[in-house]
């Protein structure tokens, strides 16, 4: 089952395609307004909706959108609680669009930082960020991530959190035999697909996995 979560930071108008695919809709508070513009109805609005105009909470509402209403104090964000939703829901594979972007660095870097908890790997088979070209995963320690990218296409290696230990790299252009990569430091930092199939696998610890993908 795949659910797309769509939060308020910047989207591309590609990524609508992707809504197409989705068996749950999740509208994260003014997420939602970006998916009516493209003529989407979200089957959940998830958040404390203070973003979301009033007008359409009540066109929402009284269409019958199930609305997860939450207070603006909280100790989670309103895209974490749209995550939770969607796996109580079923899903196995999560697309957050909106996710980066936007007026607030903090609300990207926590998005981002969503990837790297230690819960999904245990609930959901694919957590993804998505914006245009690029794709976001994380990397937990002991697994291998499949790279969905051709030749020549970007991918960076960053680890959060601590140290990442026993890196290897299979068809990237600048390869890693086990090795670390350090917290803070850039060595992971724009590195190549030379062949594929390519794969990051990890011993110890959580990688960022940030791919940029060529659009025809």
């Amino acid at each position: 089952m795949q659910a797309i979560v769509v939060a308020a930071g910047d989207t591309d108008p590609d990524d609508a395609a992707l809504l197409d695919g989705a068996d749950l809709l999740i509208g994260v508070d003014r997420g939602a307004a970006w998916l009516t513009a493209h003529a989407y109805r979200p089957d959940l609005l998830v958040g404390d909706l203070d973003s979301l105009p009033a007008p359409l909470l009540e066109q929402l509402a009284a269409a019958g959108v199930e609305i997860d209403r939450h207070p603006v104090d909280k100790d989670a964000s309103d895209t974490e609680l749209a995550i939770e939703r969607a796996v109580v829901a079923g899903a196995t594979r999560i697309v957050l669009l909106g996710a980066l972007g936007g007026r607030r660095i903090d609300h990207e870097l926590a998005n981002l930082l969503l990837l790297a908890d230690p819960r999904w790997p245990d609930l959901v088979a694919d957590l993804r960020i998505v914006r245009s070209g690029t794709t976001v995963r994380a990397l937990h320690g002991g697994g291998t991530l499949a790279l969905e990218g051709a030749a020549g296409e970007v991918v960076t290696l960053l680890p959060v959190g601590a140290d990442a230990e026993g890196v290897r790299t299979v068809g990237l252009r600048f390869p890693l035999a086990g090795e670390p990569l350090r917290l803070g430091r850039a060595r992971g930092l724009s590195n190549r697909i030379a062949t594929t199939p390519a794969s990051v696998s990890l011993e110890r610890g959580t990688l960022i996995v940030i791919e940029h993908h060529e659009k025809e």
